[in-house]
């Protein structure tokens, strides 16, 4: 074991800013696919829509009930495997590990989003919704010029956690050789023998982009509350 010197840290992190660009993408990618099936299954399990509501509940109990590094794996291997069995001509090798990393992402992000949306619609007062009806709107009229709008406004200190959560999971996307900023920290330690200084830059890194995310977000309720008071009043 080596001896801890901080110079290294510093010197790690061109490398690990490297594997910004690809955490990010994840990130944005899992974040926006998750979020259109979270609605969607959101939706489905509200009006009790049947088959879709079964599938929805099936696919949230497996998803929550597993570890997203053990999901990150079965799609990882998984995958290529069922695409041999449909096209067995399809060049697999061809697949970035990236794009692995956005199905298995967004997958996860789904499940939990489905869980958030659905809280957040049933939230919103029934009275919004009657009184949608009674000018005339339809429900599905009422659901996204009223009831939605409202439902993200409360969603959003959620949603914003959700995302930094999801932000901080990408360090698993390493396990599928994606050079993200964990990776560049492994890489820059098997390249130095400094591993722990390395992870100390990476860590660091998240710590910097959670506490951007944070002030953005706060800046974003305040934006939004005002918005609020100026429409009230």
């Amino acid at each position: 074991m080596g001896t801890f010197n901080p110079e290294y840290i510093w010197q790690a992190f061109p490398d690990v800013i490297q594997g910004i660009p690809n955490t990010m993408a994840i990130t944005l990618v899992a974040f926006i696919i998750g979020s259109i099936i979270g609605l969607f299954f959101a939706l489905v399990k509200i009006h009790s829509i049947p088959v879709l509501e079964q599938i929805g509940a099936v696919y949230v109990s497996i998803i929550r009930g597993t570890p997203l590094l053990v999901q990150l794996f079965l799609i990882y291997y998984g995958l290529p495997i069922l695409l041999s069995a449909i096209n067995p001509a399809y060049d697999i090798s061809g697949i970035p590990a990236l794009a692995f990393c956005f199905v298995a992402f967004s997958l996860s992000m789904g499940a939990y989003m489905t869980e958030l949306f659905r809280s957040s619609i049933l939230a919103v007062d029934d009275g919004q919704l009657e009184a949608a009806h009674s000018v005339g709107m339809s429900t599905s009229q009422a659901m996204v010029r009223i009831i939605l709008p409202q439902a993200m406004k409360s969603a959003i200190p959620n949603i914003v956690n959700q995302f930094m959560m999801l932000l901080k999971n990408t360090s698993l996307a390493f396990t599928a050789a994606v050079p993200e900023i964990l990776g560049q920290a492994k890489i820059f330690g098997g390249r130095t023998s400094m591993f722990f200084e390395g992870y100390i830059a990476a860590a660091i890194v998240y710590w910097v982009l959670c506490f951007i995310l944070e002030i953005i977000a706060r800046l974003a309720e305040r934006v939004i509350r005002r918005d609020e008071i100026g429409v009230a009043a």
